[in-house]
């Protein structure tokens, strides 16, 4: 099924289906090339690997290695309702995520209710959020008005790799290179604020901009992520 109020041609449903196919075995068959080094798993083994639900945040640009690490373990994710988020919507929901569709710019409102709705059922939630156009690297509230309402803890994650390709749209998009060493490294859990305040929002989003920055230099390599604008 394509997003809300996306009308889809003959040829373009054809693609909606044959594209995330065959992109979804090409990643298979490059990630099975690649060796994984985790740091800080013991962080969210605490929260959600204790059957607490959790809030995953990383940069869009990371979402690749991020997503297939944790392909087939019942997170959910969000996936905006622009027409490239079909594509990635249909390959993540092929590795096992629950798919809400919405963003910043769009269906965020429902988003955002549907998000607490499944924190509050248990699972946890995996949002880049920087997504789904940007700016790069910079933190929208949205994620965390969610874990906020929810009163679930937030986890940041970062991706890196020793060689990897980084594609030229405004996230930079991290696809690893076949054979390539994959760092992921996941922060201490921040608990959101009691009060859902403007102000209480804004300066955690603030922490947790900045703690995404360091693990995202704590990551790179040789290979290393072009600098944020």
């Amino acid at each position: 099924m394509s997003a809300p109020g996306v009308r889809t041609g003959l040829a373009e449903r054809l693609s909606l289906r044959a594209i995330p196919a065959l992109g979804s075995t090409a990643i298979d068959a490059l990630m099975a090339t690649v060796r994984w080094e985790i740091a800080g798993a013991e962080h969210y083994r605490g929260t959600w690997g204790a059957g607490r639900p959790t809030v995953f945040v990383l940069w869009h640009g990371h979402l690749l290695p991020g997503a297939y690490y944790h392909r087939g373990q019942g997170l959910a994710t969000l996936i905006s309702q622009h027409r490239d988020g079909e594509y990635i919507a249909r390959v993540v929901q092929g590795w096992g995520f629950t798919v809400v569709r919405g963003s910043s710019t769009r269906g965020g409102k429902e988003a955002l209710v549907e998000i607490v709705r499944v924190l509050r059922r248990g699972q946890a939630v995996a949002i880049t959020p920087d997504g789904p156009r940007g700016p790069r690297q910079q933190l929208k509230p949205g994620a965390l008005v969610a874990a906020q309402r929810a009163g679930v803890p937030v986890v940041p994650v970062a991706a890196g790799t020793d060689r990897g390709w980084y594609f030229g749209g405004w996230d930079r998009f991290l696809v690893p290179k076949p054979f390539a060493h994959i760092r992921l490294v996941y922060g201490a859990p921040m608990l959101p604020p009691v009060s859902g305040t403007e102000a209480a929002v804004e300066a955690f989003a603030h922490d947790v901009e900045a703690r995404l920055r360091e693990l995202t230099r704590a990551v790179q390599g040789a290979d290393a992520e072009p600098a944020s604008s």
